[in-house]
């Protein structure tokens, strides 16, 4: 981060104006977020832009800035005696950021920010809220000058009016400022100047109409109405109807009192001749056609006033919402969230065409600031995501994750990578799990055929033996089947233990195409029944494989037998 630059520059003076000119200032920063109840963001644009520092009036610079500077150094030494520390007033900067500190600590770590003590403000300060007028200010000191903490006061110099707040560096509001002055600058690069400010503008009526002059006696003798007529219509229809600026408002504004008041005057003068005379009906006849186009013509300038104003806002609001759209579409980023704009809300009460805009303006600045942010922060988040590419399939809900904060992401891509691990860590030890039992099952039916085919070769010697000592006689010998029975029925699995018992007896002969009691299957082949249901028999599943090995086997052991049989009654 850049070092904090001190500067000798006296307050007030020629280079500390220039300097303000070239640097971000802490008490501009209200300004420049659009937070100022003094100074709009355009103002502090204009300024900037022309490098025109904001003029006084006389009765400004005594009365409020000399007068403030004067209550600020009654009230140092008060201050001073709180903290237990001089302070010094110092200006300086962090690049282009800049603050100019009432007071300072000489080891930096406490600044002072003094402000004239108003009841509305020190109410506020007594009860330890800070108005966000005075927020930008406050962080923008503790950001330049790097203090831990600022004491905030509002007094009139005395120990009796003086009340106080600490306030503290907030990151939050530091990365704000930041990003503020930013959009400043941005926009300050590509700004045009609005026309020369011109006083707030008075309004001005048509033309003045000679006094209206009627005498009668039964008859009109005196009147100079036609002139009136000339004059008075001529002013009326020369009133101007295309409204666009402050002038043209307030021009319009007076125009329809003045037509109220002409009517007001001709009714008036009507009444006096009724009071001479009975009728006199060009008389009346003139006085009411002037009447008329006048009240008109008030009418449907009050009318064009109010539809002109809420063009006019229209107007200013859809050009805001057409340059912030157009700021987000510049950025091309589909993972933007919604941001609120209220340009409509900000223009309530404002009665301008330069309110209207300074409000607007300032609102715009705000969601682009935002924006901005927002935009920073994921593609910060996105570049995260990217040194993780070989695990973007643990991130399906990108859109989410790039909002969060950076740490916050890096938890929660820490967290998935550790989990994903983990289970497929899980997932291989499982599968060498498996392989490890489907190699001791294939070794076991080895082993099993291995001894199976030993028996048999025993066997078929022993019948050779048998044949050499008798010759003549046969000898039939068995095959050795019963052998890789037991092999099959040792390799079948056990029943699980949570393994349900629905497979019934009727059901296993089905199967197998013959008939078997219960009693031989426990009896015979050792496989009792799992459950039962009234008088059924209900085995498992894996117990049809156990049987089919166990029938093999008992087949094989029965030819084996009586194959033996058999040849001993040769023998005997």
């Amino acid at each position: 981060m850049t070092a904090t630059v001190f500067h000798q520059l006296v307050q007030g003076s020629e280079a500390w104006a220039q300097f303000r000119l070239d640097h971000d200032g802490a008490s501009e920063a209200a300004a420049m977020l659009g937070l100022s109840k003094r100074v709009s963001r355009g103002d502090l644009l204009r300024m900037k832009h022309t490098r025109v520092a904001r003029e006084f009036t006389e009765w400004v610079q005594q009365n409020i800035l000399d007068h403030g500077h004067a209550v600020e150094a009654l009230a140092r030494p008060i201050v001073e005696d709180m903290l237990g520390d001089e302070l010094y007033p110092v200006t300086c900067s962090r690049g282009r950021l800049s603050a100019s500190c009432d007071g300072l600590t000489m080891s930096g770590r406490r600044a002072w920010e003094h402000k004239q003590h108003n009841e509305a403000l020190a109410a506020s300060v007594a009860a330890g809220i800070l108005p966000d007028e005075h927020i930008p200010q406050c962080q923008q000191i503790l950001l330049v000058t790097g203090a831990e903490a600022l004491r905030f006061t509002v007094s009139d110099g005395t120990p009796d009016r003086m009340v106080h707040m600490d306030v503290h560096p907030d990151p939050g509001w530091f990365a704000r400022i930041e990003a503020g002055w930013a959009q400043f600058h941005a926009d300050l690069a590509v700004y045009e100047p609005p026309q020369a400010a011109a006083p707030a503008p008075v309004g001005k009526a048509p033309d003045t109409l000679p006094a209206l002059r009627i005498e009668v006696r039964g008859e009109v003798t005196a009147s100079n109405l036609a002139a009136f007529k000339d004059t008075a219509l001529a002013a009326i229809r020369s009133v101007n109807r295309d409204l666009k600026t402050d002038v043209d408002f307030a021009d319009a504004e007076c125009a329809v009192k003045w037509c109220d008041e002409v009517e007001t005057r001709l009714a008036a003068a009507k009444e006096h001749a009724l009071s001479q005379t009975q009728s006199i009906d060009v008389l009346f006849k003139t006085i009411d056609d002037i009447s008329a186009e006048a009240r008109r013509v008030r009418l449907d300038l009050d009318k064009l006033v109010k539809a002109r104003k809420e063009s006019i806002r229209g107007e200013i609001v859809a050009g805001a919402v057409s340059a912030f759209n157009a700021h987000l579409a510049a950025m091309q980023c589909a993972y933007l969230p919604r941001i609120p704009a209220d340009f409509a809300g900000v223009i309530k009460g404002k009665k301008t065409v330069k309110g209207l805009q300074d409000a607007v303006d300032a609102e715009l600045a705000r969601v682009k600031i935002e924006a901005n942010g927002h935009y920073q922060r994921i593609q910060q988040n996105l570049a995260t995501l990217a040194e993780h590419r070989e695990h973007a399939a643990l991130f399906p809900d990108t859109a989410a994750l790039v909002l969060k904060a950076p740490d916050d992401l890096a938890a929660a891509i820490n967290s998935r990578i550790a989990k994903h691990q983990a289970d497929e860590a899980a997932r291989m030890e499982r599968e060498r799990e498996r392989i490890r039992q489907e190699e001791q099952a294939r070794a076991q039916r080895e082993l099993a055929a291995k001894a199976q085919a030993e028996a048999a070769a025993q066997r078929q010697a022993e019948a050779d033996a048998l044949a050499k000592q008798r010759p003549a006689e046969t000898v039939v010998v068995p095959a050795p089947v019963a052998a890789p029975v037991a092999a099959a029925f040792a390799a079948t699995r056990a029943p699980a233990a949570n393994e349900p018992a629905t497979l019934k007896l009727g059901t296993i002969c089905e199967r197998l195409g013959f008939t078997m009691t219960a009693a031989f299957v426990a009896e015979r082949l050792g496989i009792e029944p799992a459950a039962t249901d009234k008088a059924a028999k209900l085995y498992r599943e894996s117990d049809f494989a156990r049987i089919c090995a166990a029938l093999l086997s008992h087949v094989g052991a029965m030819r084996v037998m009586h194959a033996k049989g058999e040849r001993q009654e040769v023998a005997a």
